[in-house]
């Protein structure tokens, strides 16, 4: 790529999520990461404000909107590498990955929307391929830990045992902190497109919707919709809201390292809720929720209500204490087929808020990798551990506070 004026630009410092990933961008440059980053978006005033609160006066300010592609394809031409924060990106982020294609631009965002990943593949991964731009999605808690968290159990199984793991179970065993008002106007969007678009709908409900032409058959069916009692997990276990999101990126992530797993890899989250009759009643109540979460956004009344009087706001979030408060913990179980008593368990581990704090930064680290690194992919659209792996591994530690490591 010719020489640009910025290694980086971060679309949408104004949102409270922005702003998070604009301070971790502040502690790396402080630090001595060499970036040249700016700050984008269509209020000048807004970002000026942000920049001033966070002492960063200096950070170039960069003009566009979502909807002009004419500023957008000179927002891509001036840099190595996009950050976006801007979402539902299905409303707010088409036109700028068509620009990032165009322009040969890197490209990453925060997304979970699977309806529109399957829209932005299938409409630029040729001309990502033609220009060398990667675009990779989904590069928050949706879906960093998982992705990664499942390429560095089956890394550590082939140099264990020569061979991978034939199904990984992923459980979700701690999770503590708000959930993103950006998440749930994302999912609500989604509701509206699969209620809307049947393309849209199938994409969503497909279990390798994610996945390359000729590559979306597997053994893996629908994702958990009730409370089981998992073996693996050795309790009650229920739906986990990200499940559809996540699964869909690690079986990409599958496909386009190809199939290195076999063609009949399985692989599945859920939440642990504990043993005996307390964890059914948990895995209950938490399948009751996200049932009514589900039904409530999809009637108008009732979404009207829970919109203005429950759920967080794009643009809000907790306040520092609260997001530090934060932290999850992920235990994957990975089955060996040639020995199916034998069982890897890795643990994934964050600290602060996954919705917001650690998500942040896990990001900030992926749009770094973009903007300043030689990575061994070429142009095209990219999943989280295809783009980034043993990269990620090591940096997210040592920068974002979320560490991989083996159970014994």
């Amino acid at each position: 790529m010719q020489t640009r004026e910025f290694d980086l630009i971060l679309w949408g410092a104004s949102g409270f999520t922005g702003r998070l990933v604009a301070e971790h961008l502040l502690r790396r440059t402080a630090a001595g990461l060499p970036l040249r980053w700016a700050v984008a978006g269509r209020n000048a005033g807004k970002l000026a404000a942000i920049l001033d609160e966070l002492g960063a006066s200096r950070v170039p300010i960069v003009l566009g909107d979502s909807h002009d592609p004419r500023a957008l394809a000179e927002l891509a031409r001036r840099t190595r590498a996009v950050c976006s924060t801007v979402g539902p990106y299905a409303l707010y982020g088409s036109e700028l990955v068509a620009a990032c294609a165009d322009q040969g631009t890197h490209y990453c965002d925060l997304t979970g929307e699977v309806h529109w990943m399957r829209r932005m593949i299938d409409a630029h991964e040729a001309r990502a391929r033609e220009t060398g731009a990667r675009l990779v999605h989904a590069c928050g808690f949706d879906s960093i830990p998982s992705d990664l968290g499942c390429f560095f159990l089956q890394r550590e199984a082939l140099a264990r045992y020569g061979q991978p793991c034939g199904s990984v179970k992923l459980f979700v065993t701690r999770m503590k902190g708000a959930f993103s008002g950006g998440t749930v106007a994302s999912i609500l969007n989604a509701l509206d497109a699969a209620r809307k678009d049947p393309a849209d709908r199938k994409a969503m409900g497909h279990p390798y919707g994610l996945n390359p032409p000729g590559e979306r058959k597997g053994p893996d069916g629908r994702d958990q919709s009730t409370p089981l009692k998992d073996a693996d997990a050795d309790c009650w276990t229920a739906p986990f809201v990200m499940a559809s999101v996540n699964t869909r990126i690690v079986r990409r992530t599958h496909a386009l390292l190809g199939w290195p797993w076999g063609k009949r890899f399985r692989y599945a989250e859920s939440v642990s809720t504990g043993p005996g009759l307390p964890g059914l009643a948990r895995a209950t109540a938490i399948t009751a929720a996200l049932g009514a979460f589900v039904a409530a956004g999809s009637i108008g009344p009732a979404r009207t209500v829970m919109n203005r009087l429950l759920l967080p706001q794009p643009g809000e979030g907790p306040d520092e204490a609260a997001r530090e408060a934060g932290n999850f913990e992920l235990r994957l179980v990975g089955r060996n087929p040639a020995a199916p008593g034998r069982r890897l368990v890795a643990r994934v581990t964050g600290r602060r808020d996954p919705g917001y704090g650690a998500t942040a930064r896990m990001l900030g680290e992926a749009a770094i990798c973009l903007a300043l690194e030689d990575l061994p992919v070429a142009g095209g659209s990219w999943t989280p551990a295809t783009a980034f792996g043993d990269l990620l591994l090591e940096r997210l530690p040592a920068h974002a506070d979320v560490g991989f490591a083996l159970e014994d």
